[in-house]
C-alpha cells in the first residue's frame, strides 16, 4: 500500500491531500513478510560474486524458526537482541524474527571495536547477540563486562561460547504466532553519537516503518514501480541502510540486493548494479564522490530508475555529474536517527535546486524555528524542527529521560541542525549547532573518539574535530597534549591511530593527529572545539 498517490505530480496537492494511515496494531516483521511465498525477496551476493535468491516464503520460514529458537533460549517480549552482522540473509532473518517475537533489535556495526560494542550491549541490556565468527572473536574479549548477555549465536557454526545459529533454526518449527504488537510498541534501538557523553540509543516503535514510507516513495519517484530492485552500500546497522532501504522495500514486496564490501569500490559497485539489475539505489554522498573521482563512464552505468542520497548536501557539480554519468537525477533527502526522512526532493514533481535539501516530505510538518520554538521569517537562519506527533519520530532515548527532554522545544523536535527556508518552502542547510562530525556518511561524536585517544598512556588531553575533506566531507583530526616527558613522533601518531581503530572502528580513527602544548578551554574547563575548527578552516 503506497502512501503517496503516483497520479498526483504537484507538491502542494500531495502535501495537502496526504493522510497518515497508522493502524493501532502493527508489527514490522509481519508486514515485511506478508507477500506471496514465491516472490523474490533478496539476491544475496557473497564476496566471490556468487548469488543466491531468497523468496519471501523462505525468509518467513527461517524467521519463524529463529523466533522459536530465541523463545526456547528464554528470550521474552521486550528483551533486547543485538544483530552484529554485515549485509546478508541472516541479518534480515534476525530482524524479522526479533520483530515478530515482540523483542527489540539492537543493530550493531561490524566495524565497531570492543569498546563500542561493550558500551552498546551493556547500555541496552541485550540478552543475546546474533553474529558471525568475526563478531564472536570481538565479543570474546569483552565477555566479563556483559553479565546480562546470556547467549551468542553464530551463523558460522558453534564455537567456544557461541551457539550454532543454523543448527538451532534447523531443529525449530517453521510455524510461529506473530506477537500482537501495538504500532507504538518498541521495536529497535539505534545508537547515535552526540557531542558530549557516550552514544545515545534512539528507541523506535513499530510505526517507524510506516513513518519512513513517504520519505522513500517521494525521492525514489513514487516507489515502488514494476521491476524495481533496491540496493545500498550503506550498512544495515545504520538507519540509512535499514529503514531507508531494506524494511521499506520489503514492506512493498520489492527485492533487495544484499552486498556490502569492507571498502567501497566504485567500479565494483557499477558492476554489481548492472549485473543484478538494480533499479533503485541509496548512495551516500561519499560513495557518489568516489564514483565521480573514479571517472566512470556513462556506458558503464547501470539502468537506474531512482537515485537517492542523504547526509550531506550535494552541489550543482555532483548533480550534473549524476545526470551525465548515472543517467538520472540524484534526489537528496534529510533526516536523523531520531526522526528520519522528513525533508527531500522528487525530480518528477519539481526541478531540483542545487544546494537545497528539498521541501518537507508529505505527511511531515517541518519548520525553521528560533530558541523559543517560534517559526522564523523566510530567509532567516534557525533550527530545523519537526512537529510532534509524527509516526517516524523516536519514542525517546533508551534509559536517558533527560536527553529526551532536551531534544524537544514545546511541540517541536529540534534536530540540532540549522537552515533557512525560502518563499517556496525549500530548506537550505546552513550548519550544525553542535560538534558532531560527518565523515563518509557516518555521524561521529567527538567524545567517544577523544576517550579512545586518552586511553593511550602517553596522552594527557585530547580534542577531536572534523576538518574539511573533498571526499569524506570531513575527516577526523585529533589535537593531543602529551604527558610530560613524552615526545611526539610519527610512530606515536600511528600508535594512537591504530589504538582508536581497534577500540572503536575503522571509520572513527583520526586521520590526522597534531601535538599541541594546550587546548582552548572555557572558564569551566570545557574544550572550545569551535576555536579549533576556526583554526582549521572548518
Amino acid at each position: 500500500m503506497r502512501l503517496l498517490d503516483p497520479t498526483v505530480r504537484d507538491y502542494r496537492s500531495l502535501a495537502e491531500g496526504f493522510q497518515w494511515r497508522i493502524p493501532p496494531r502493527f508489527n514490522i516483521g509481519a508486514a515485511c513478510l506478508a507477500h506471496p511465498a514465491d516472490r523474490l525477496a533478496m539476491v544475496a551476493v557473497d564476496g566471490n560474486g556468487q548469488a543466491v535468491d531468497w523468496t519471501f516464503g523462505a525468509m518467513s520460514r527461517r524467521a519463524n524458526q529463529l523466533a522459536n529458537a530465541l523463545a526456547a533460549l528464554g528470550a521474552k517480549r521486550g528483551d533486547r537482541v543485538g544483530v552484529l552482522l554485515p549485509q546478508c540473509p541472516e541479518t534480515a532473518i534476525a530482524h524479522m524474527a526479533i520483530y515478530r517475537s515482540g523483542l527489540i533489535a539492537v543493530p550493531l556495526f561490524t566495524l565497531f571495536g570492543p569498546d563500542a560494542l561493550s558500551y552498546r550491549l551493556r547500555d541496552s541490556g541485550a540478552v543475546a547477540v546474533i553474529t558471525d565468527a568475526g563478531g564472536c572473536e570481538k565479543l570474546g574479549g569483552i565477555g566479563e563486562d556483559l553479565s546480562g548477555l546470556r547467549h551468542i549465536m553464530s551463523i558460522d557454526g558453534a564455537n567456544e561460547g557461541a551457539l550454532d545459529f543454523h543448527g538451532l533454526c534447523d531443529r525449530a518449527s517453521d510455524s510461529f504466532g506473530v506477537a500482537d504488537t501495538a504500532a507504538d510498541d518498541p521495536a529497535l534501538i539505534i545508537y547515535t553519537s552526540g557531542t558530549t557523553g557516550p552514544p545515545k540509543g534512539a528507541l523506535h516503535a513499530h510505526r517507524v516503518l510506516l513513518g519512513h514510507l513517504p520519505g522513500v516513495e517521494y525521492p525514489h519517484c513514487f516507489f515502488p514501480q514494476a521491476g524495481d530492485r533496491f540496493w545500498t552500500p550503506a550498512d544495515w546497522a545504520w538507519i540509512g541502510g535499514l529503514l531507508d532501504v531494506l524494511l521499506p522495500a520489503w514492506y512493498h514486496g520489492v527485492p533487495v540486493v544484499a552486498y556490502r564490501a569492507n571498502k567501497f569500490d566504485p567500479e565494483h559497485a557499477f558492476d554489481l548494479m548492472r549485473r543484478f539489475e538494480v533499479r533503485n539505489v541509496f548512495l551516500p554522498p561519499t560513495a557518489l564522490k568516489l564514483m565521480r573521482n573514479a571517472e566512470l563512464k556513462r556506458e558503464q552505468a547501470p539502468a537506474l530508475r531512482s537515485i537517492g542520497t542523504g547526509g550531506e548536501i550535494l552541489g550543482s557539480e555532483m548533480i550534473d555529474w549524476g545526470r551525465s554519468v548515472l543517467g538520472g537525477e540524484i534526489n537528496e533527502f534529510y533526516g536523523q536517527t531520531e526522526c528520519n526522512l522528513v525533508v527531500g526532493n522528487c525530480s518528477e514533481v519539481a526541478s531540483l535546486r542545487p544546494g537545497s535539501m528539498g521541501r518537507p516530505i508529505p505527511g511531515h510538518r517541518v519548520a525553521v524555528v528560533d530558541g523559543d520554538g517560534q517559526t522564523v521569517p523566510l530567509g532567516t537562519v534557525g533550527d530545523i524542527a519537526v512537529r510532534q506527533p509524527d509516526p517516524v519520530m523516536f519514542l525517546g532515548y533508551w534509559n536517558n529521560e533527560s536527553a529526551t527532554t532536551r531534544k524537544y522545544r514545546g511541540e517541536w523536535l529540534i534536530t540540532g541542525d540549522q537552515a533557512r527556508a525560502d518563499e517556496d518552502g525549500y530548506l537550505w542547510f546552513v550548519g550544525r549547532d553542535d560538534d558532531v562530525i560527518t565523515s563518509a556518511g557516518y555521524r561521529i561524536g567527538p567524545g567517544e573518539v577523544e576517550d579512545a585517544v586518552l586511553a593511550h598512556e602517553g596522552v594527557a588531553m585530547a580534542a577531536v574535530i572534523g576538518v574539511p575533506d573533498p571526499v569524506r566531507t570531513q575527516r577526523i583530526k585529533a589535537f593531543v597534549v602529551l604527558k610530560q616527558g613524552v615526545e611526539g613522533s610519527e610512530g606515536l601518531i600511528r600508535e594512537i591511530q591504530d589504538m582508536v581503530r581497534s577500540r572503536l572502528g575503522a571509520h572513527e580513527y583520526p586521520r590526522e593527529v597534531a601535538f599541541v602544548d594546550a587546548l582552548p578551554m572555557t572558564a569551566t574547563g570545557k574544550i572550545k572545539r569551535a576555536d579549533l575548527r576556526r583554526r582549521e578552516g572548518g
